[in-house]
């Protein structure tokens, strides 16, 4: 039987010297140091963020093969083993958003080469919200699913302190976890992206609300402090920006003003890399899928307890020089055998590269295509895709339907509804309500003036014949239903009249391919941008 959060405080404070206690009261004894008499202790954390289930997937680094889960686990454990006093944390997204073979498995693959690495203690990104409350604690906890069966869950606690159950105000997993390193203790606080509402479908966050982050590493830190704990990790799936010596972003401000007993911060969300100290307290972040990872190196003093020196380094995980790791390779191929019949079907052709890259900042080739996916199958005026659900791109040559899956991976549904044109312009000035993200369209071209306010710079929207959107007129139009739901910040959907839903996303673009000898795109002049 699982723990409650009040037998697995109890159980920490009991837990005998040399041994740790997972977040479902499971005891494993500890790494041991080489060299126990040394005045001080010697710690390496390994961390992940933004895996996102690419259990399967090479990409490239300077031209040379990166990623792919063996080869991560390759470099963890190698690490791992030139340093006993090792523990292995991740700062969340390690699943949503996966490659088929561990998507339509429910991410158990995944969790399971979490497991066979040898996780030590995560926390929660947005991903892990996809399918709700449920499914995220079925993956940590175990239990079952209709398409899965039974699943054991995670060898190793999960940790949200400010994500909290709204009826019982009390957090939905522990805020944090006490690991003894040879007697020295040292306390991990997780922290979930506050924003997660926004950029997730209500369903997923139904139940749960966010408080903020650095409040709730705060009210942390004061249990830990009391506990007797000096030594202090956040993970936290916040982002930080770094160019040379300039950093910023949320985790920047987080770490200015939580307790100065927090030595590292762990971050993720923007699949950027950073290695930097911000008001004493070192921040790091390793890109994503798996083609980095953070070494942080410890010295703890053992007599005050205390971190005394911290440093950093981001490692890419470059497949040259290192064998990948066998355990992990098997799992990969279990895996792959389940759904290949699936994700082995040819739907198409495409004679070309069709790239979504750059659909933050304005129109792509494959944005148009999923775009004109989407009026295709429902028949609607418009259509508009947010940038954030094109996760890869089709290389040229026969497409798979396991390809379009990594391309359009959520099983979002098209809903269609109508809205005015007046409505329609609410929609695109909403491109800019928090980071600019310019939503890709299908049946009419627009142009905006970036030099004036927001609200105001949407200058011009037209159908692809020229014609003008009135504002008082009625338009069909097509969207997902993550942006159905007000996701990303496009609220104005709410309004909108007559909401249907239609096939997934998925279906519509498998359907564009397969209505196709080949697949062809460009870039149409769709979007204009301005500065005047």
């Amino acid at each position: 039987m699982k723990k409650t959060l009040t037998a697995l405080a109890l159980s920490l404070a009991l837990t005998p010297w040399g041994s740790v206690v997972n977040a479902e009261g499971k005891t494993h004894q500890e790494h041991k140091p080489k060299h126990t008499g040394n005045h001080y202790l010697n710690v390496q954390l390994l961390g992940v963020n933004d895996f996102h289930g690419q259990i399967d997937v090479t990409r490239k680094v300077a031209g040379q093969d990166v990623g792919r889960a063996d080869y991560l686990a390759a470099y963890l454990k190698q690490r791992e083993s030139e340093n006993e006093n090792t523990l292995i944390v991740h700062a969340g997204d390690m699943v949503g958003a996966s490659t088929p073979s561990s998507a339509l498995l429910q991410d158990e693959p995944t969790v399971e080469i979490m497991n066979e690495i040898g996780f030590d203690v995560g926390t929660l990104g947005n991903h892990e919200f996809d399918e709700g409350v449920d499914e995220l604690k079925r993956l940590i906890y175990g239990g079952s699913h209709p398409k899965t069966g039974y699943f054991e869950g995670a060898d190793f606690p999960y940790i949200a302190a400010n994500v909290i159950d709204k009826e019982t105000k009390k957090p939905i997993l522990p805020p944090y976890v006490i690991k003894k390193v040879n007697g020295v203790k040292i306390g991990f606080i997780g922290v979930a992206l506050s924003d997660t509402p926004d950029v997730v479908t209500p369903s997923g966050t139904a139940g749960v609300e966010f408080t903020d982050e650095t409040e709730a590493i705060n009210k942390a830190a004061k249990e830990l402090k009391h506990k007797g704990v000096k030594a202090m990790v956040v993970l936290a799936h916040n982002p930080i920006d770094q160019t040379g010596d300039q950093v910023s972003g949320e985790l920047v401000d987080i770490a200015k003003g939580v307790d100065d007993e927090v030595d590292v911060m762990f971050g993720g969300h923007n699949h950027r890399s950073a290695n930097a100290i911000v008001d004493g307290k070192l921040l790091v972040e390793s890109y994503s899928y798996g083609t980095a990872f953070s070494d942080v190196d410890l010295k703890i003093d053992r007599r005050t307890k205390d971190i005394v020196e911290k440093k950093a380094e981001i490692v890419t995980t470059f497949h040259n020089g290192i064998t990948p790791d066998a355990n992990v390779s098997a799992l990969i191929k279990k895996a792959e055998d389940q759904v290949a019949p699936i994700i082995n079907e040819v739907v198409g052709h495409a004679p070309a590269l069709l790239s979504g890259e750059g659909s933050y900042n304005g129109e792509t080739v494959l944005g148009n295509i999923i775009a004109d996916s989407m009026t295709e199958q429902t028949g609607t005026d418009f259509a508009f895709m947010n940038p954030g659900g094109i996760r890869a791109v089709i290389e040229p040559g026969d497409v798979t339907w396991g390809e379009l899956f990594t391309v359009q991976p959520f099983g979002n549904d098209l809903v269609t509804m109508s809205l005015t044109g007046a409505q329609i312009k609410q929609l695109l000035e909403s491109q800019w309500s928090s980071e600019e993200k310019i939503l890709q369209i299908s049946g009419l071209k627009v142009v905006y003036n970036m030099a004036k306010p927001v609200g105001e710079r949407t200058v011009s929207m037209t159908k692809t014949d020229g014609t003008p959107i009135e504002p008082g007129t009625e338009y069909t139009i097509t969207v997902n239903n993550f942006m159905a739901g007000g996701g990303d910040g496009y609220t104005v959907l709410l309004e909108g009249k007559n909401p249907t839903i239609n096939v997934t996303d998925l279906d519509a673009l498998v359907n564009y391919f397969k209505k196709r000898d080949e697949v062809t795109g460009a870039v149409e002049g769709r979007i204009t941008k301005i500065n005047q």
